[in-house]
C-alpha cells in the first residue's frame, strides 16, 4: 500500500459503518490482523455465522492483501418470510434447504424491541439477508476471494473433499451450546496445527457460547494460547506438531 494510502483502522471503521451488524470495531481489527498474520500458513479460511458481511469485509480484505487465501462464508441467510414471532412476542426463524429444516434464534431468541431496530429495516428493500451480503461483497470488490455457502457448518463441510485445509475459523453462527459445540466439531477436522479457531459472543451473555468453548476449546488438550482478545472476542490455537 502507498504512501498515504489510509491505514487498515481507518479504512475498517470507515467501511463497517456501511454494513449492518453488531460487531465492534476493536474486534474486527483483531480479526483482521490475525487473518492478515496467517498469510504463511496453507489453508483457507472459514466464517460460520456471517449475517451482512461485516466480519467477512475483514477477512476478505485481509485475503485480498495477502493474495494467496480464500474465505468461506457459511450461513443460514434467514429470508423475510422466514422469520416469525413467539408467543412471548421475541423473534425466531426457520429456514428451509435442500428439504431440512433450520432454526436459528431458537434458544436465545431476538426480543421484539431489537428485532424491530435493528432486523426488520433489512427487508424493506431486500427479500433475504444474502442479497445484502453479496452487495456487500460486490461493493468493497472482494468477490474473488469470497465463496458463499447458504446452510450451516455440517453442510459445508460435506461439500468440501478431506483434502480441505483450514488455517482460521471464526464460529459466530447458532449461539447454542449443541449449535456451537457442533461447529467446532465440524471445522476441528480440517484445522491445521498451528491453525486459529476464534468466537464471537464469547464469554458475554450467552452461556451456551462460553460452555461451548470451555469444554471443546479451554479444556482439549490440541489447543493452546486461548486468550480473550477483545470484550467478546476468544481466540485459540491448534497446538503445532503432525496432525
Amino acid at each position: 500500500m502507498g504512501e498515504g494510502a489510509p491505514s487498515i483502522i481507518a479504512q475498517i471503521e470507515e467501511k463497517v459503518q456501511e454494513i449492518p451488524g453488531w460487531s465492534p470495531v476493536d474486534q474486527l481489527y483483531t480479526l483482521f490482523n490475525l487473518a492478515y498474520f496467517t498469510q504463511d500458513l496453507k489453508g483457507d479460511i472459514v466464517e460460520i455465522g456471517s449475517w451482512c458481511g461485516r466480519s467477512a469485509f475483514v477477512l476478505g480484505l485481509a485475503a485480498r492483501l495477502s493474495g494467496n487465501t480464500r474465505v468461506h462464508c457459511v450461513d443460514i441467510f434467514p429470508e423475510k418470510d422466514d422469520w416469525r414471532q413467539n408467543e412471548d412476542g421475541s423473534y425466531s426463524f426457520e429456514v428451509e434447504i435442500g428439504g431440512v429444516v433450520y432454526s436459528g434464534y431458537k434458544d436465545q431468541t431476538v426480543w421484539k424491541d431489537p428485532f424491530e431496530r435493528d432486523i426488520a429495516p433489512l427487508y424493506a428493500q431486500h427479500r433475504s439477508i444474502l442479497e445484502i451480503f453479496i452487495e456487500t461483497i460486490f461493493r468493497n470488490h472482494l468477490q474473488d476471494f469470497i465463496k458463499v455457502y447458504r446452510g450451516n457448518s455440517a453442510l459445508f463441510v460435506r461439500s468440501v473433499g478431506e483434502d480441505f485445509k483450514c488455517k482460521l475459523a471464526f464460529i459466530d453462527g447458532d449461539h447454542s451450546y449443541e449449535a456451537v459445540c457442533g461447529d467446532i466439531r465440524n471445522i476441528d477436522r480440517f484445522l491445521i496445527a498451528g491453525g486459529w479457531i476464534c468466537f464471537d459472543d464469547a464469554f458475554s451473555d450467552y452461556a451456551g457460547v462460553n460452555k461451548a468453548i470451555e469444554d471443546c476449546v479451554i479444556k482439549n488438550p490440541d489447543y493452546e494460547l486461548g486468550q480473550q482478545m477483545t470484550r467478546k472476542f476468544f481466540i485459540a490455537r491448534r497446538k503445532k506438531g503432525p496432525r
